[in-house]
């Protein structure tokens, strides 16, 4: 087997993807195709250019988005010491100086002998070991081989998400568990809402401000994921006769049908996690978290996911993809970042660095391997590669994946439990498995330090 792994994108998981290889020497050759072909939301060359946010969310090991950065410290993640070199003031949340993180990533990376950057497209996927990390505009060329390789119906490009919230915070006293007609017996849990209530929910919806839609995620959605607004902005009765139309169910308090009502459907087998049915949406984040609690049973929902519909590619990973993030049909093909079906920054570069570690495994000839599912990382990538999931969207880190306590316990003693749990097995899986933190690797190189890079 040839003793190289071609990494093709730069971006966040492929730059943490490369730098994990580097450190266990193996020799890299990252494909990044800017500034040769550009993108319509990229503005410069650099690596782990952020397009949107400048923030990686909370540093808070009780919030799921920094206990995986805390589980990625463990393994010396690159992406996350280059952030937190390039902080600004955020309160608790690591928020970056955008172009300095970038520049500074892009000088750490290419300082490290190990690495070959390669500025060119790539159209075919390579021979020898591979880790696809290409983003969410991943090329056309690139694209259409791998519409070719996994089918039609396994590739998407665009994200139609509906928001996701906790089952303890749903108020049990409102819902109902019932499917229409009975089909599928307790499948959902039905929030109903009056004539009154609904007709408050349709004006709210209308009023709500709403994210701009940029050039390069410009597309007509078909009808079954049009934006839950726009759809009221059709008429007052749309949703009505549309997602929420409660046809074929009986409210068991009133013994009457509802005049509308909000499904939510189960999200994992544990039951700790519901989606709103029909409910993906444009609105702005702090809209979303006000509009939706007008919907009676969701007035303290723990919302772990808020909607979205977006242009994205990625792939139907729980039909294609191992735990491990190889190719079921090709072991030594990876799969790494948004195209996994994962969002958010900080996950997207989690994936890449056990992709770099699984990869640089691989050429060891060592068996693959995936952090414990008490893990934020393993419970995220069970979610994404659960092959029993049939409507796969992609998800952000969430307490709701992580396997139930033991204890009876709510709030945030809850998730500080959880994470004091997953460090503690994410400690003991890399003792296991030889993998420690590889902070050896001198980052200093060609006048390089972990201060603040400031962007030409």
């Amino acid at each position: 087997m040839e003793n190289v792994v071609r990494v093709i994108g730069g971006g966040l998981a492929g730059a943490e993807a490369a730098f994990q290889l580097a450190c266990r020497g193996v020799a890299v050759e990252l494909f990044e195709m800017r500034p040769v072909k550009t993108t319509d939301a990229h503005a410069t060359s650099d690596l782990g250019e952020l397009v949107c946010s400048n923030s990686l969310r909370s540093n808070l090991i009780s919030a799921p988005a920094g206990l995986l950065k805390e589980e990625m410290r463990r393994v010396s993640s690159l992406v996350v010491r280059i952030a937190e070199a390039n902080r600004v003031p955020a309160g608790s949340a690591l928020a970056v100086d955008r172009n300095g993180f970038a520049r500074a990533l892009t000088i750490a990376v290419e300082a490290l002998p190990m690495i070959n950057i390669i500025r060119q497209e790539v159209t075919e996927i390579p021979s020898g070991v591979t880790i696809l990390a290409t983003g969410p505009l991943t090329s056309p060329a690139l694209s259409g081989q791998l519409t070719a390789m996994l089918g039609d119906e396994h590739l998407y490009f665009y994200d139609a998400i509906s928001p996701i919230v906790t089952a303890e915070s749903v108020d049990m006293a409102v819902a109902f568990r019932a499917s229409r007609y009975d089909r599928g017996k307790d499948d959902y849990l039905n929030l109903p809402l009056s004539k009154e209530e609904y007709y408050s929910l349709v004006d709210a919806l209308r009023a709500a401000a709403r994210v701009p839609t940029h050039s390069f995620e410009r597309f007509v959605p078909f009808e079954g994921c049009m934006p839950i607004e726009e759809m009221a902005d059709r008429g007052k009765e749309t949703l009505a006769f549309g997602p929420m139309r409660a046809v074929g169910l009986i409210d068991p308090r009133s013994g009457k049908r509802p005049y509308a009502v909000v499904q939510l459907r189960q999200e994992n087998r544990e039951r700790t996690l519901y989606n709103l049915v029909g409910f993906q949406t444009k609105m702005t984040y702090p809209e979303q978290r006000r509009v939706f609690a007008l919907i009676p049973g969701l007035h303290n929902a723990e919302f772990v996911r808020l909607g979205s519909l977006h242009r994205n590619t990625f792939i139907n990973a729980p039909a294609h993809l191992e735990p491990t993030l190889q190719w079921r049909q090709r072991s030594a093909l990876f799969f790494a970042g948004q195209m996994t079906g994962v969002e958010g920054y900080i996950e997207s570069a989690a994936t890449g660095l056990l992709a770099g570690i699984n990869a640089a495994r691989l050429l060891a000839g060592k068996e693959a391997v995936v952090p414990p599912p008490a893990t934020a990382l393993g419970a995220l990538l069970r979610y994404i590669t659960d092959a029993e999931r049939k409507k796969f969207q992609p998800m952000n880190v969430n307490f709701g994946l992580l396997p139930p306590l033991q204890e009876r316990l709510r709030g945030k003693e809850k998730k500080e439990m959880m994470a004091r749990r997953a460090l503690a097995e994410m400690d003991a899986w890399l003792g296991e498995i030889g993998e420690s933190a590889p902070n050896h690797v001198d980052l200093k190189p060609a006048g390089f330090s972990l201060h603040k890079v400031s962007a030409p």
